[in-house]
């Protein structure tokens, strides 16, 4: 049985195969929110064009990751690269110039409820450009036929089924079309078709705008399917680095438990005392 690769956290954190050089990279990052160290010491490189998918148990710091990775927080310790550009040491204006290159698909889609869908869509087009309303009408039927809705640009959020409404918020964060989609959860609430349904949304948005992707889940059926490479974060550093099918042969304890889904001996000690 194939061994998992070294931890990302105690080696340079590199995608498995790749060359080239990284257009993100997380440089020994620390955070902690309190007395809860999040994160400790995460070292982690992503090439362009490639999908990561990290995972782990709810709450260990994924989404946290993300953050970092856009400015929206900033380590305790540590640096994070963009192109070489330490987001960190950004002003605000920088960074917010430099956010315009991100795609944030947020868990809970985080639509504007007393927008339509096409102004829900066209918000960050508005935000960040002085493009026409025809352009912009155009852009937004674009995106809306590369997530299969066109044609309820006049709806509004309430009136979308979840999986709808996770694919029209796909549809606005691709709206200015961003070298780089992250995924914040994407199938959290839907059932197997529907998340099959974004999962295949993922592939067909790298394969058509070649963008890199990062995807925070613990839907491992998603994760096999999306990734060209899956890191597993645990206590606070990365614990695994490899493929799909390097995750699905490993023999590392926590990681195969994280995999098949099975509670450790310590986790369930407490359920059956007294039965």
């Amino acid at each position: 049985m194939m061994a998992s690769r070294p931890s990302a956290s105690e080696g340079t954190g590199s995608p498995p195969g790749g060359n080239g050089k990284p257009i993100i990279e997380l440089i020994d990052v620390h955070k902690s929110f309190a007395r809860h160290n999040v994160l400790r010491g995460v070292n982690l490189s992503l090439l362009k064009g490639q999908t990561t998918v990290i995972i782990g148990e709810s709450g260990v710091g994924k989404s946290v990751v993300l953050k970092h990775i856009v400015g929206l927080l900033r380590p305790d310790r540590g640096e994070v690269h963009y192109h070489g550009q330490h987001i960190g040491a950004m002003k605000r204006r920088d960074l917010a110039d430099l956010r315009v290159n991100f795609g944030f698909l947020f868990q809970m889609g985080a639509l504007f409820d007393s927008l339509t869908v096409a102004e829900n869509i066209a918000f960050p087009i508005v935000e960040h450009s002085r493009q026409s309303a025809q352009n912009i009408e155009q852009t937004v039927a674009e995106k809306l036929r590369m997530v299969g809705l066109d044609g309820i640009q006049e709806k509004r959020p309430a009136d979308l089924s979840g999986g709808q409404r996770k694919r029209v918020a796909l549809a606005r964060a691709i709206a200015l079309d961003p070298e780089v989609v992250l995924y914040d959860e994407p199938t959290t609430g839907l059932d197997p078709i529907r998340a099959d349904v974004i999962n295949e949304l993922i592939l067909k948005l790298k394969r058509e705008t070649g963008a890199t992707g990062i995807v925070v889940t613990h839907d491992m059926a998603s994760a096999n399917k999306v990734a060209d490479r899956i890191v597993m974060l645990y206590e606070g550093k990365f614990i695994f680095d490899g493929t799909p099918r390097e995750i699905a042969e490993t023999d590392e304890p926590i990681v195969r438990r994280f995999v098949e889904g099975r509670a450790s001996d310590e986790e369930l000690k407490g359920l059956y005392q007294g039965s």
